[in-house]
């Protein structure tokens, strides 16, 4: 597994930037190399359009694989959801990505091992349905981290996801979401 450094796009909502901060303090240079839109790079007030292009174009070029952070209210942010459409989106001048999400331990089912999928990104759900992607609980062990990441990686190849959840057009609210 040594030989197989991806570059990643992490994606996380801001309330959950320390578990950000930490991912990035544990794996920068030894298994990744991290990519991730922070606040205040992608200016208010402009078109969604132009944001989800920003997203692809900008942000999610050169990456291999996605990881989703999932905090307590992650489902909610319309910006993950973009970010997940776009790095799983096929286009002529970026390739998909593969995508994983971990848990955090902020995250309510994290000390039982159990998510409701209600609970987590749409677009994430659906393609652990598919078996697209995978979900983790935090874990800061590289070996294992890695594993995800390279697993992510060939799955990208192998399976074709799901990108047919309608986009979000504002964050949401609620403590889960549905159909």
């Amino acid at each position: 597994m040594a030989g197989n450094i991806h570059k990643i796009f992490l994606s996380f909502h801001s309330a959950d930037l320390a578990y950000k901060a930490r991912f990035e303090s544990l794996f920068h240079g030894l298994i990744t190399i991290s990519e991730s839109v922070d606040i205040g790079d992608i200016p208010e007030g402009i078109q969604t359009e132009t944001v989800r292009q920003k997203i692809r174009d900008e942000y999610l070029r050169d990456t291999s694989v996605t990881i989703v952070l999932i905090g307590s209210n992650t489902w909610q942010r319309k910006h993950v959801d973009w970010e997940i459409g776009s790095s799983i989106r096929q286009t002529r001048a970026n390739p998909r990505s593969g995508l994983l999400g971990i848990l955090l331990p902020i995250y309510s089912g994290y000390s039982s091992n159990n998510y409701n999928p209600f609970t987590i990104p749409p677009r994430l759900h659906e393609n652990l349905e598919k078996k697209f992607a995978s979900i983790h609980r935090w874990d800061e062990n590289p070996i294992f981290v890695q594993r995800w990441i390279h697993d992510a990686y060939i799955r990208k190849s192998l399976i074709e996801p799901d990108n047919s959840y309608p986009p979000f057009s504002n964050n949401r609210s609620g403590d889960r979401w549905s159909y």
